[in-house]
């Protein structure tokens, strides 16, 4: 009787594991393009650390913060243009004195992604 006890509560044991480790690998965070996604997302967030300290260095020659234009204007950026990543790039700024850049996706494949955001703070956040 112990025995079958024994033999039962190991098949149970078994059971919840086998359960425990599918469910794990079924969920979307180990999807096939949760590598590329993982990437692409710390790219970004690299990309918005670099426009941060862009926006620190136009403050020191400028006294304001700038817009992603006047920053590859003044040179401080060395890409050009609004996107990359299938992220967009926006600026906002607020009296010169404090700004906030926003990445947004903006490739159809990239729908549900995260929204990056930093500030003059050099935070980083995730909507």
């Amino acid at each position: 009787m112990r025995a079958a006890v024994s033999l039962l509560g190991i098949v149970i044991a078994l059971g919840i594991t086998y359960y425990l480790i599918t469910a794990q690998w079924s969920t979307k965070e180990n999807s096939p393009d949760q590598p590329r996604r993982q990437i692409d997302i710390t790219g970004v967030q690299s990309d918005l650390l670099t426009i941060g300290q862009a926006e620190r260095r136009y403050l020191a020659t400028h006294s304001n913060y700038g817009t992603l234009d006047q920053l590859q204007q003044d040179g401080e950026l060395s890409f050009t243009g609004s996107s990359r990543r299938g992220y967009a790039y926006s600026t906002q700024v607020d009296d010169g004195a404090h700004f906030t850049i926003t990445a947004t996706p903006s490739d159809p494949a990239k729908s549900g992604w995260p929204t990056l955001t930093i500030d003059e703070n050099l935070e980083v956040s995730t909507k």
